[in-house]
């Protein structure tokens, strides 16, 4: 499944509704609301968690993923060192990581392309990927309605 920075996960856009993803991807394993009222959908076999945004007429805004399948700019994701995917992401241009740490986890945050690489224990577990803000504080929606 390909990460596209900016835009989303594989065939997901953001800015998608609900009826968009179920279009493509079927009903999702889980359906519930977070403490946001966001409608949130869990998808077992893609081991990608969305979310639809209540405050933005539940538009796909945020992903996150953990198939050993994603691969962003051709190289895989998941369970690799994250020294090896910052080198690989520098080449791309990508450099600016801001590095928080909790417990046995450590997420590396690039602002520009809202993307959360997680790991645990030296290797990446979790890709988080979210809409872009854009310069009028506004979401840059990437799906436009047939």
């Amino acid at each position: 499944m390909k990460i596209n920075p900016k835009n989303g996960i594989d065939k997901l856009l953001f800015g998608m509704k609900q009826n968009d993803v179920t279009a493509i991807y079927g009903k999702p394993d889980r359906n519930y609301k977070d403490e946001d009222d966001n409608v949130i959908f869990a998808y077992n076999k893609l081991k990608m968690r969305l979310t639809f945004y209540k405050d933005e007429d539940f538009k796909l805004g945020y992903i996150v993923a953990s198939s050993p399948d994603l691969e962003l700019f051709g190289n895989k994701v998941i369970g690799k060192k994250i020294s090896e995917i910052k080198k690989e992401l520098a080449t791309k241009g990508l450099t600016k990581f801001t590095q928080e740490e909790f417990d046995t986890f450590e997420n590396y945050f690039n602002e520009d392309n809202w993307i959360i690489l997680q790991t645990e224990f030296d290797e990446v577990v979790k890709f988080e990927i979210g809409a872009i803000i854009n310069a009028k504080d506004e979401f840059d929606w990437k799906f436009v309605k047939k």
